[in-house]
């Protein structure tokens, strides 16, 4: 079986830090990339016999970039903090690993997302899935500050299973984090993005929150799907606010 080393990044994951590394025991190599936590996830880490190394953050693509020449083994399975790797897809990746097949050097994972204490099945998350499982030296991270993807110089595969993803801790925590998105976001919009408009404070957000509700069906979510409607629409608004107030500032 080809070795694995698997990637966690944190910042401030104390919740998270034991039931993600528990679940990619499997790995052999268990590599914790932390920007400077406050809260204890170094330290907790640490007493799990995983190898953590420490780096400020800037923004997740630089982070991970950063992070995957320090793995020691050429394949690496990415698995964020929020995250986890369930015990049919380890037996898959450790399919993958037995008989790696030629030319693929990269895997798509789903990704069975939760919201709120629910699951989400529709509001635009139902196909959701992210490049995890891939080798090093022909891989990295698109340089943007959100929602980066993996650029692989090579075939990329499919895995059948995935992730258990649940991003949510409290509302207002991660009212913060959308925050945090919108300012990354104005950042990587200013280049592209013309002059501001009512198009951008109005019918952008508008719009994002119909996608989310409406044609990919999150009313059949409930008030998780309202809600996820809803912050889809605040986050577009944020995001234009925000690379409002970058270019004012410039002046």
């Amino acid at each position: 079986m080809q070795k694995l080393t698997a990637i966690i990044p944190t910042g401030n994951e104390i919740h998270n830090i034991e039931d993600v590394i528990a679940s990619v025991d499997f790995a052999d190599e268990i590599l914790v990339v932390d920007s400077f936590s406050t809260d204890g996830t170094y330290e907790k880490a640490k007493t799990t016999g995983a190898k953590v190394i420490r780096r400020e953050y800037q923004y997740s693509a630089s982070q991970k970039n950063w992070a995957i020449p320090q793995a020691k083994h050429e394949w690496i399975l990415l698995v964020d903090a929020d995250e986890r790797v369930t015990e049919v897809l380890k037996t898959e990746i450790q399919q993958i690993l037995k008989n790696p097949k030629d030319g693929v050097v990269a895997y798509w994972i789903g990704r069975n997302n939760h919201f709120m204490g629910e699951r989400v099945n529709y509001s635009g998350w139902r196909n959701d899935s992210v490049i995890r499982l891939f080798k090093r030296d022909y891989c990295k991270y698109h340089d943007k500050h959100v929602h980066a993807e993996i650029i692989a110089d090579g075939d990329i595969g499919t895995l059948k299973e995935k992730l258990y993803h649940n991003t949510y801790i409290t509302f207002d925590k991660y009212i913060e984090k959308m925050n945090r998105y919108a300012w990354w976001q104005a950042k990587d919009y200013d280049k592209k993005t013309g002059k501001l408009t009512p198009y951008h404070f109005v019918i952008k957000p508008f719009w994002g929150f119909f996608k989310h509700y409406v044609i990919q069906s999150g009313f059949r979510d409930g008030v998780v799907g309202l809600t996820i409607g809803y912050i889809q629409g605040y986050v577009i608004f944020m995001r234009y606010v925000k690379l409002w107030l970058l270019r004012k500032n410039r002046q």
